[in-house]
Protein backbone atom coordinates (compact mmCIF):
# COMPACT_ATOMS: atom_id res chain seq x y z
CA UNK A 1 0.00 0.00 0.00
CA UNK A 2 1.17 3.68 -1.36
CA UNK A 3 2.02 6.42 1.75
CA UNK A 4 0.73 8.90 -1.14
CA UNK A 5 -1.60 8.15 -4.09
CA UNK A 6 -1.70 11.06 -6.64
CA UNK A 7 -4.21 10.71 -9.68
CA UNK A 8 -5.35 12.94 -12.37
CA UNK A 9 -3.84 15.90 -10.95
CA UNK A 10 -4.68 19.14 -12.96
CA UNK A 11 -3.15 22.22 -12.14
CA UNK A 12 -2.85 25.96 -14.23
CA UNK A 13 -1.11 28.77 -13.54
CA UNK A 14 -2.16 31.74 -15.30
CA UNK A 15 -2.70 30.44 -19.13
CA UNK A 16 -0.25 27.64 -18.45
CA UNK A 17 -0.67 23.54 -17.43
CA UNK A 18 1.41 22.49 -15.04
CA UNK A 19 -0.11 19.14 -15.43
CA UNK A 20 -2.73 17.64 -16.67
CA UNK A 21 -4.12 14.15 -15.18
CA UNK A 22 -0.84 13.32 -13.67
CA UNK A 23 -0.66 10.61 -10.92
CA UNK A 24 1.97 8.80 -9.45
CA UNK A 25 2.41 7.20 -6.01
CA UNK A 26 4.92 7.12 -3.00
CA UNK A 27 6.02 4.35 -1.24
CA UNK A 28 7.18 3.80 2.32
CA UNK A 29 10.91 4.05 2.23
CA UNK A 30 10.67 5.58 -1.41
CA UNK A 31 13.44 8.56 -1.49
CA UNK A 32 11.93 10.30 -4.35
CA UNK A 33 13.75 13.89 -6.33
CA UNK A 34 11.79 16.37 -8.32
CA UNK A 35 12.99 17.71 -11.24
CA UNK A 36 11.98 19.89 -14.22
CA UNK A 37 12.47 23.37 -15.91
CA UNK A 38 11.95 26.39 -14.28
CA UNK A 39 8.87 26.98 -13.72
CA UNK A 40 7.48 23.43 -14.84
CA UNK A 41 5.67 23.44 -11.32
CA UNK A 42 8.06 21.45 -8.49
CA UNK A 43 7.25 23.77 -5.72
CA UNK A 44 3.63 23.72 -6.66
CA UNK A 45 3.61 20.16 -6.48
CA UNK A 46 5.15 20.50 -3.27
CA UNK A 47 2.43 23.19 -1.88
CA UNK A 48 -0.52 20.31 -3.46
CA UNK A 49 1.12 17.80 -1.05
CA UNK A 50 1.21 19.96 1.68
CA UNK A 51 -2.43 21.12 1.45
CA UNK A 52 -1.12 24.42 0.66
CA UNK A 53 -2.78 24.65 -2.70
CA UNK A 54 -5.81 22.91 -3.76
CA UNK A 55 -5.43 21.41 -7.41
CA UNK A 56 -7.42 22.26 -10.46
CA UNK A 57 -8.96 18.54 -10.45
CA UNK A 58 -7.71 15.27 -9.13
CA UNK A 59 -6.81 14.31 -5.80
CA UNK A 60 -4.49 13.61 -3.59
CA UNK A 61 -4.57 10.44 -0.59
CA UNK A 62 -2.30 10.24 2.27
CA UNK A 63 -2.63 7.00 4.50
CA UNK A 64 -4.18 7.62 7.39
CA UNK A 65 -2.18 8.31 10.41
CA UNK A 66 1.11 9.30 8.54
CA UNK A 67 3.36 12.33 9.92
CA UNK A 68 4.45 14.28 7.43
CA UNK A 69 6.98 16.97 7.63
CA UNK A 70 7.72 20.29 5.81
CA UNK A 71 10.37 21.61 5.25
CA UNK A 72 8.93 25.84 5.61
CA UNK A 73 11.62 28.06 5.91
CA UNK A 74 9.10 30.96 6.48
CA UNK A 75 7.93 29.55 9.03
CA UNK A 76 6.78 31.94 12.06
CA UNK A 77 9.40 31.49 14.81
CA UNK A 78 9.35 33.66 17.79
CA UNK A 79 12.64 35.61 17.68
CA UNK A 80 13.53 36.17 21.33
CA UNK A 81 13.52 31.84 21.23
CA UNK A 82 17.00 30.44 21.62
CA UNK A 83 18.08 28.04 19.28
CA UNK A 84 18.35 25.50 21.30
CA UNK A 85 15.06 25.88 22.75
CA UNK A 86 13.79 25.99 19.60
CA UNK A 87 15.45 22.96 18.70
CA UNK A 88 13.63 21.10 21.58
CA UNK A 89 10.68 21.99 20.88
CA UNK A 90 11.13 19.17 18.01
CA UNK A 91 10.80 16.76 21.93
CA UNK A 92 7.86 18.78 22.97
CA UNK A 93 5.80 15.68 23.41
CA UNK A 94 8.27 13.58 25.21
CA UNK A 95 8.72 16.81 27.58
CA UNK A 96 5.47 16.61 28.20
CA UNK A 97 5.35 12.65 29.21
CA UNK A 98 8.36 13.34 31.39
CA UNK A 99 5.90 16.25 33.25
CA UNK A 100 3.15 14.02 33.31
CA UNK A 101 5.18 11.35 35.08
CA UNK A 102 7.03 13.79 37.45
CA UNK A 103 3.83 15.13 38.58
CA UNK A 104 2.93 11.62 39.48
CA UNK A 105 6.44 10.88 41.27
CA UNK A 106 5.74 13.96 43.20
CA UNK A 107 1.82 12.99 44.54
CA UNK A 108 3.43 9.59 45.60
CA UNK A 109 6.49 11.05 47.87
CA UNK A 110 3.80 13.84 49.02
CA UNK A 111 0.96 11.36 49.58
CA UNK A 112 2.18 8.00 49.76
CA UNK A 113 -0.43 6.68 47.29
CA UNK A 114 1.35 4.60 44.62
CA UNK A 115 -2.16 3.62 42.50
CA UNK A 116 -0.13 5.34 39.71
CA UNK A 117 2.92 3.77 39.61
CA UNK A 118 1.89 1.54 36.61
CA UNK A 119 1.40 4.62 34.63
CA UNK A 120 3.89 6.35 35.49
CA UNK A 121 6.13 3.04 34.77
CA UNK A 122 4.33 3.30 30.85
CA UNK A 123 5.69 6.53 30.80
CA UNK A 124 8.71 5.73 31.84
CA UNK A 125 9.51 3.25 29.10
CA UNK A 126 7.76 5.98 26.46
CA UNK A 127 10.10 7.95 26.98
CA UNK A 128 12.94 5.34 26.92
CA UNK A 129 11.29 4.20 23.62
CA UNK A 130 11.92 7.70 22.03
CA UNK A 131 15.00 8.46 23.32
CA UNK A 132 14.75 11.34 25.25
CA UNK A 133 17.46 10.81 27.35
CA UNK A 134 19.44 11.26 24.54
CA UNK A 135 17.99 14.45 23.42
CA UNK A 136 20.80 16.51 23.90
CA UNK A 137 23.43 14.48 22.01
CA UNK A 138 20.83 13.90 19.00
CA UNK A 139 20.30 17.81 19.11
CA UNK A 140 24.22 18.43 18.83
CA UNK A 141 24.70 15.63 15.75
CA UNK A 142 22.18 17.58 13.74
CA UNK A 143 23.43 20.94 14.72
CA UNK A 144 26.99 20.28 14.67
CA UNK A 145 26.04 18.61 10.64
CA UNK A 146 24.17 21.51 9.08
CA UNK A 147 26.61 24.14 10.76
CA UNK A 148 24.71 25.57 13.49
CA UNK A 149 27.25 24.96 16.33
CA UNK A 150 29.08 26.85 14.86
CA UNK A 151 26.76 29.82 14.75
CA UNK A 152 26.11 29.04 18.51
CA UNK A 153 23.23 27.69 20.38
CA UNK A 154 22.47 30.26 22.85
CA UNK A 155 21.95 33.02 20.16
CA UNK A 156 18.09 33.95 19.47
CA UNK A 157 16.60 33.27 16.10
CA UNK A 158 16.54 37.12 15.32
CA UNK A 159 20.00 37.61 15.24
CA UNK A 160 20.36 35.29 12.19
CA UNK A 161 20.76 35.62 8.55
CA UNK A 162 18.14 34.40 6.38
CA UNK A 163 20.20 31.27 5.35
CA UNK A 164 21.31 30.30 9.54
CA UNK A 165 17.04 30.76 10.27
CA UNK A 166 17.08 28.10 7.32
CA UNK A 167 19.17 25.95 8.78
CA UNK A 168 17.90 25.94 11.86
CA UNK A 169 14.33 25.21 10.65
CA UNK A 170 15.86 22.00 8.93
CA UNK A 171 17.43 21.04 11.90
CA UNK A 172 14.26 21.00 13.61
CA UNK A 173 12.54 18.99 10.69
CA UNK A 174 14.99 16.25 10.98
CA UNK A 175 15.08 16.02 14.90
CA UNK A 176 11.37 15.18 14.49
CA UNK A 177 11.51 12.80 12.35
CA UNK A 178 8.32 11.94 10.84
CA UNK A 179 7.35 9.50 8.55
CA UNK A 180 7.66 11.79 5.21
CA UNK A 181 9.88 14.79 4.29
CA UNK A 182 8.96 17.43 2.16
CA UNK A 183 12.16 18.92 1.24
CA UNK A 184 12.12 22.34 -1.11
CA UNK A 185 15.70 23.32 -2.51
CA UNK A 186 16.85 21.88 1.04
CA UNK A 187 20.96 22.80 -0.24
CA UNK A 188 20.44 26.15 -1.23
CA UNK A 189 21.40 27.16 1.82
CA UNK A 190 24.01 25.39 2.67
CA UNK A 191 27.76 24.81 2.19
CA UNK A 192 29.36 21.94 0.53
CA UNK A 193 30.62 20.14 4.04
CA UNK A 194 26.74 20.41 5.36
CA UNK A 195 25.33 19.34 1.90
CA UNK A 196 27.71 16.39 2.33
CA UNK A 197 26.09 15.77 6.12
CA UNK A 198 22.45 16.07 4.74
CA UNK A 199 23.63 13.49 2.08
CA UNK A 200 24.97 10.92 4.20
CA UNK A 201 22.16 11.60 6.80
CA UNK A 202 18.82 11.34 4.11
CA UNK A 203 20.43 8.31 2.11
CA UNK A 204 19.96 6.49 5.52
CA UNK A 205 16.35 8.11 6.42
CA UNK A 206 14.34 4.81 7.42
CA UNK A 207 11.59 7.21 6.81
CA UNK A 208 10.06 8.45 2.79
CA UNK A 209 10.90 12.10 1.73
CA UNK A 210 9.82 13.90 -1.72
CA UNK A 211 12.68 16.69 -2.13
CA UNK A 212 13.28 19.62 -4.89
CA UNK A 213 16.86 20.19 -5.69
CA UNK A 214 18.57 21.94 -8.78
CA UNK A 215 21.93 20.19 -7.14
CA UNK A 216 22.10 17.27 -9.41
CA UNK A 217 25.13 15.30 -7.14
CA UNK A 218 23.07 15.75 -3.58
CA UNK A 219 19.98 14.07 -6.03
CA UNK A 220 22.68 11.57 -7.08
CA UNK A 221 23.43 10.56 -3.72
CA UNK A 222 19.87 10.98 -1.81
CA UNK A 223 17.13 9.18 -4.21
CA UNK A 224 15.85 5.91 -5.07
CA UNK A 225 13.61 7.30 -7.44
CA UNK A 226 12.75 10.44 -9.68
CA UNK A 227 9.94 12.07 -10.49
CA UNK A 228 9.95 14.60 -13.50
CA UNK A 229 7.44 16.77 -14.78
CA UNK A 230 7.58 17.97 -18.37
CA UNK A 231 5.08 19.45 -20.99
CA UNK A 232 2.34 18.68 -18.10
CA UNK A 233 3.10 15.33 -17.35
CA UNK A 234 4.62 14.01 -14.55
CA UNK A 235 6.04 10.28 -15.20
CA UNK A 236 8.43 8.60 -12.20
CA UNK A 237 11.34 6.36 -12.87
CA UNK A 238 13.21 4.26 -10.90
CA UNK A 239 16.79 4.37 -9.91
CA UNK A 240 19.49 7.28 -8.81
CA UNK A 241 19.29 10.55 -10.41
CA UNK A 242 21.91 9.37 -13.36
CA UNK A 243 19.68 6.39 -14.17
CA UNK A 244 17.07 8.64 -14.89
CA UNK A 245 19.35 10.65 -17.26
CA UNK A 246 20.28 8.02 -18.92
CA UNK A 247 16.01 6.14 -19.05
CA UNK A 248 15.37 9.79 -20.57
CA UNK A 249 17.37 9.97 -23.16
CA UNK A 250 16.93 6.75 -24.52
CA UNK A 251 12.84 7.84 -24.32
CA UNK A 252 13.31 10.66 -25.84
CA UNK A 253 15.53 9.23 -29.05
CA UNK A 254 12.81 6.39 -29.13
CA UNK A 255 9.87 9.04 -29.67
CA UNK A 256 12.27 10.75 -31.92
CA UNK A 257 12.59 7.62 -34.43
CA UNK A 258 8.53 6.67 -33.89
CA UNK A 259 8.20 10.56 -34.39
CA UNK A 260 10.59 10.64 -37.95
CA UNK A 261 8.87 7.03 -38.83
CA UNK A 262 5.32 8.27 -38.48
CA UNK A 263 6.56 11.38 -41.08
CA UNK A 264 7.83 9.23 -43.43
CA UNK A 265 4.54 7.27 -43.05
CA UNK A 266 2.39 10.15 -43.85
CA UNK A 267 4.27 11.55 -46.66
CA UNK A 268 4.06 8.79 -48.32
CA UNK A 269 0.25 7.73 -47.87
CA UNK A 270 -0.31 11.33 -48.78
CA UNK A 271 1.60 11.20 -52.16
CA UNK A 272 -0.20 8.06 -53.16
CA UNK A 273 -3.49 9.60 -52.27
CA UNK A 274 -2.68 12.40 -54.82
CA UNK A 275 -1.18 10.79 -57.35
CA UNK A 276 -4.47 8.29 -57.46
CA UNK A 277 -7.55 9.78 -55.74
CA UNK A 278 -8.60 10.83 -59.38
CA UNK A 279 -7.77 7.47 -60.82
CA UNK A 280 -8.73 3.56 -61.49
CA UNK A 281 -7.41 3.29 -57.82
CA UNK A 282 -9.59 5.77 -56.27
CA UNK A 283 -11.29 3.54 -53.24
CA UNK A 284 -7.77 2.56 -52.28
CA UNK A 285 -6.70 6.00 -52.27
CA UNK A 286 -9.94 6.86 -50.34
CA UNK A 287 -8.96 4.13 -47.92
CA UNK A 288 -5.79 5.47 -46.88
CA UNK A 289 -7.14 8.78 -46.43
CA UNK A 290 -9.75 7.37 -43.89
CA UNK A 291 -6.72 5.59 -42.32
CA UNK A 292 -4.62 8.83 -42.27
CA UNK A 293 -7.83 10.60 -40.33
CA UNK A 294 -8.14 8.05 -37.80
CA UNK A 295 -4.46 7.76 -37.66
CA UNK A 296 -3.24 8.73 -33.74
CA UNK A 297 -0.67 11.23 -34.70
CA UNK A 298 2.52 11.59 -32.79
CA UNK A 299 3.53 15.81 -31.70
CA UNK A 300 6.15 17.04 -32.98
CA UNK A 301 9.21 16.58 -30.57
CA UNK A 302 9.05 20.00 -28.44
CA UNK A 303 12.03 19.47 -26.13
CA UNK A 304 13.41 22.51 -24.68
CA UNK A 305 15.70 24.63 -26.16
CA UNK A 306 18.69 24.77 -24.06
CA UNK A 307 19.41 28.85 -23.35
CA UNK A 308 22.91 30.11 -24.99
CA UNK A 309 24.16 32.22 -22.41
CA UNK A 310 27.21 35.02 -23.60
CA UNK A 311 28.99 37.37 -21.60
CA UNK A 312 29.33 40.88 -23.35
CA UNK A 313 33.29 41.61 -22.79
CA UNK A 314 35.51 44.96 -22.43
CA UNK A 315 39.32 44.26 -22.66
CA UNK A 316 41.27 44.18 -19.43
CA UNK A 317 44.40 43.61 -18.82
CA UNK A 318 46.89 41.19 -16.70
CA UNK A 319 47.28 44.02 -13.81
CA UNK A 320 45.83 43.80 -10.66
CA UNK A 321 41.88 44.21 -11.32
CA UNK A 322 41.26 44.60 -7.84
CA UNK A 323 43.03 44.66 -4.19
CA UNK A 324 41.98 44.47 -1.00
CA UNK A 325 43.57 45.89 2.02
CA UNK A 326 42.63 45.42 5.84
CA UNK A 327 38.98 45.30 4.82
CA UNK A 328 36.88 44.99 7.65
CA UNK A 329 33.01 44.06 6.29
CA UNK A 330 30.02 44.02 8.69
CA UNK A 331 26.92 46.05 10.15
CA UNK A 332 27.98 48.36 12.74
CA UNK A 333 30.53 45.70 13.64
CA UNK A 334 32.80 43.51 12.01
CA UNK A 335 31.55 40.12 10.77
CA UNK A 336 35.50 38.96 10.25
CA UNK A 337 39.09 39.55 10.20
CA UNK A 338 40.84 42.23 8.34
CA UNK A 339 40.77 41.10 5.31
CA UNK A 340 43.95 41.21 2.37
CA UNK A 341 43.69 39.81 -1.05
CA UNK A 342 43.92 40.84 -4.52
CA UNK A 343 42.24 39.61 -7.98
CA UNK A 344 44.27 39.46 -11.10
CA UNK A 345 42.75 40.71 -14.58
CA UNK A 346 41.28 37.34 -15.94
CA UNK A 347 41.45 35.65 -12.70
CA UNK A 348 38.65 33.97 -11.40
CA UNK A 349 38.26 33.57 -7.86
CA UNK A 350 35.60 31.32 -5.95
CA UNK A 351 34.61 32.60 -2.04
CA UNK A 352 33.57 29.93 0.09
CA UNK A 353 32.85 29.43 3.85
CA UNK A 354 30.01 28.65 5.75
CA UNK A 355 26.33 29.91 5.33
CA UNK A 356 26.23 33.11 6.84
CA UNK A 357 30.34 34.32 7.82
CA UNK A 358 29.76 36.99 5.14
CA UNK A 359 30.21 35.98 1.92
CA UNK A 360 27.26 38.38 0.58
CA UNK A 361 27.92 41.20 2.75
CA UNK A 362 32.00 41.14 1.06
CA UNK A 363 30.52 41.29 -2.43
CA UNK A 364 27.44 43.95 -1.43
CA UNK A 365 30.47 45.69 0.31
CA UNK A 366 33.19 45.82 -3.36
CA UNK A 367 29.77 46.84 -5.46
CA UNK A 368 29.21 49.36 -2.61
CA UNK A 369 25.55 48.55 -1.95
CA UNK A 370 26.63 49.00 2.01
CA UNK A 371 29.91 50.71 3.28
CA UNK A 372 32.78 49.31 4.75
CA UNK A 373 33.22 48.44 8.45
CA UNK A 374 37.00 49.88 7.86
CA UNK A 375 40.33 49.46 5.57
CA UNK A 376 40.28 49.81 2.08
CA UNK A 377 39.92 48.23 -1.66
CA UNK A 378 40.20 49.47 -5.04
CA UNK A 379 39.12 48.29 -8.76
CA UNK A 380 41.80 49.45 -11.25
CA UNK A 381 40.46 52.00 -14.36
CA UNK A 382 39.51 50.23 -16.80
CA UNK A 383 37.14 47.70 -14.25
CA UNK A 384 34.19 47.44 -15.12
CA UNK A 385 31.90 45.61 -13.00
CA UNK A 386 28.48 42.82 -13.67
CA UNK A 387 27.11 42.27 -10.51
CA UNK A 388 24.54 39.23 -9.73
CA UNK A 389 23.04 39.51 -6.52
CA UNK A 390 21.08 36.14 -5.36
CA UNK A 391 18.40 38.46 -3.55
CA UNK A 392 15.02 37.82 -5.64
CA UNK A 393 13.78 41.12 -4.97
CA UNK A 394 12.17 43.91 -7.45
CA UNK A 395 11.29 47.50 -6.71
CA UNK A 396 8.23 46.37 -8.35
CA UNK A 397 6.76 43.02 -8.27
CA UNK A 398 3.93 43.50 -11.47
CA UNK A 399 6.42 44.09 -13.78
CA UNK A 400 6.99 41.99 -16.59
CA UNK A 401 10.83 41.00 -17.65
CA UNK A 402 9.95 42.91 -21.22
CA UNK A 403 9.45 45.83 -18.94
CA UNK A 404 12.00 45.17 -16.75
CA UNK A 405 14.80 44.88 -19.76
CA UNK A 406 12.94 47.78 -21.23
CA UNK A 407 14.28 49.69 -18.20
CA UNK A 408 16.93 48.71 -17.79
CA UNK A 409 18.23 48.99 -21.58
CA UNK A 410 15.02 51.74 -23.42
CA UNK A 411 16.72 51.87 -26.93
CA UNK A 412 16.17 47.86 -27.09
CA UNK A 413 13.41 47.69 -29.76
CA UNK A 414 10.56 45.11 -28.27
CA UNK A 415 11.68 41.52 -30.65
CA UNK A 416 15.61 42.37 -29.40
CA UNK A 417 14.24 41.91 -25.83
CA UNK A 418 12.20 38.46 -26.26
CA UNK A 419 14.82 37.17 -28.20
CA UNK A 420 17.43 37.96 -25.33
CA UNK A 421 15.23 36.87 -22.53
CA UNK A 422 14.77 33.49 -24.72
CA UNK A 423 18.70 32.98 -25.02
CA UNK A 424 18.22 32.64 -21.52
CA UNK A 425 15.58 30.08 -21.35
CA UNK A 426 12.88 33.03 -20.48
CA UNK A 427 9.70 31.57 -22.19
CA UNK A 428 7.58 33.99 -24.55
CA UNK A 429 4.55 33.41 -22.67
CA UNK A 430 6.39 34.18 -19.53
CA UNK A 431 8.03 37.23 -20.66
CA UNK A 432 4.89 39.32 -20.39
CA UNK A 433 3.32 38.11 -16.98
CA UNK A 434 4.08 39.85 -13.73
CA UNK A 435 7.85 39.04 -12.59
CA UNK A 436 6.62 38.14 -9.09
CA UNK A 437 4.45 35.40 -10.82
CA UNK A 438 7.55 33.44 -12.08
CA UNK A 439 9.54 30.61 -9.89
CA UNK A 440 12.55 31.24 -9.02
CA UNK A 441 14.22 29.72 -11.47
CA UNK A 442 12.18 32.03 -14.13
CA UNK A 443 13.16 35.18 -12.21
CA UNK A 444 17.05 34.46 -11.67
CA UNK A 445 17.05 34.01 -15.57
CA UNK A 446 15.57 36.91 -15.91
CA UNK A 447 18.16 39.08 -13.90
CA UNK A 448 20.92 37.01 -16.03
CA UNK A 449 19.82 38.55 -18.98
CA UNK A 450 20.02 42.09 -17.78
CA UNK A 451 23.23 41.57 -16.48
CA UNK A 452 24.30 39.87 -19.88
CA UNK A 453 23.18 43.31 -22.05
CA UNK A 454 25.53 44.98 -20.25
CA UNK A 455 29.31 45.25 -21.00
CA UNK A 456 31.58 43.94 -18.37
CA UNK A 457 34.92 42.46 -17.47
CA UNK A 458 34.36 41.75 -13.59
CA UNK A 459 31.81 39.50 -12.89
CA UNK A 460 31.27 39.34 -9.23
CA UNK A 461 28.36 36.76 -8.65
CA UNK A 462 26.75 35.79 -5.52
CA UNK A 463 24.97 32.36 -5.68
CA UNK A 464 23.77 32.54 -9.34
CA UNK A 465 22.85 28.84 -9.75
CA UNK A 466 21.00 28.45 -6.97
CA UNK A 467 17.10 28.34 -8.74
CA UNK A 468 18.77 27.86 -12.07
CA UNK A 469 17.52 24.33 -13.69
CA UNK A 470 20.51 21.82 -15.34
CA UNK A 471 20.37 23.48 -18.77
CA UNK A 472 20.85 26.92 -17.67
CA UNK A 473 23.39 25.70 -14.90
CA UNK A 474 25.44 24.36 -17.68
CA UNK A 475 25.12 27.41 -20.23
CA UNK A 476 26.38 29.73 -17.44
CA UNK A 477 28.93 27.48 -16.57
CA UNK A 478 30.61 27.41 -20.41
CA UNK A 479 30.01 31.64 -20.65
CA UNK A 480 32.01 31.65 -17.60
CA UNK A 481 34.84 28.86 -18.86
CA UNK A 482 34.77 31.63 -22.17
CA UNK A 483 34.50 34.51 -20.24
CA UNK A 484 38.32 36.70 -20.33
CA UNK A 485 37.57 38.82 -17.65
CA UNK A 486 38.19 38.35 -13.97
CA UNK A 487 35.76 36.70 -11.89
CA UNK A 488 34.51 36.96 -8.01
CA UNK A 489 32.21 34.27 -7.40
CA UNK A 490 30.19 32.46 -4.36
CA UNK A 491 28.90 29.56 -4.49
CA UNK A 492 28.42 26.11 -2.46
CA UNK A 493 28.48 23.90 -5.41
CA UNK A 494 32.13 23.08 -6.23
CA UNK A 495 30.78 20.77 -9.27
CA UNK A 496 29.68 24.28 -10.76
CA UNK A 497 33.35 25.68 -10.10
CA UNK A 498 35.58 22.91 -10.25
CA UNK A 499 36.53 22.70 -13.36
CA UNK A 500 37.27 26.77 -14.34
CA UNK A 501 37.95 28.73 -11.37
CA UNK A 502 41.66 29.31 -10.77
CA UNK A 503 41.53 29.49 -6.93
CA UNK A 504 39.60 29.53 -3.58
CA UNK A 505 39.72 31.65 -0.74
CA UNK A 506 37.89 30.35 2.11
CA UNK A 507 37.48 33.13 4.23
CA UNK A 508 36.23 30.89 7.30
CA UNK A 509 39.65 29.94 7.47
CA UNK A 510 40.68 33.30 8.02
CA UNK A 511 38.12 34.18 10.71
CA UNK A 512 39.60 30.74 12.22
CA UNK A 513 43.44 31.97 12.12
CA UNK A 514 42.44 35.67 13.50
Amino acid sequence: MSLLEVSDLTQRFADKILYDKASFELYKGEHMGIVGQNGAGKSTLINILTGEIVPDHGFMKWQSGIRIGHLDQYAEIDGACRILDYLKTAFAHLYELEQKMNLIYEEMASTGNVEKLELAAKYQERLELGEFYGIDSQIDKVAYGLGIQAIGLNRTVEQLSGGQRAKVILAKLLLEKPDVLLLDEPTNFLDQEHVDWLSGYLSTFNGAYVVVSHDFDFLEKVTSCICDIEFGTIKKYSGKYSDFLRQKEHLRKDYIRQYEAQQKKIEKTEEYIRKNIAGVNTKIAQGRRKQLERMERLAPPAFVHKPSIQFQETSLSAQKALVVHDLEIGYDNPLLPKLNFSVMGGQKLVITGFNGIGKSTLLKTLVRHIPAVSGRFRFADPVKIGYFEQDLSWENNTKTPMQIISDAYPNMIEKEIRRQLALCGVKSTLATQPIGSLSGGEQSKVKLCRLLLSPCNFLILDEPTNHLDTESKEALKLALTQFNGSVLLVSHEPSFYRKWADRCLNIEERRKGS
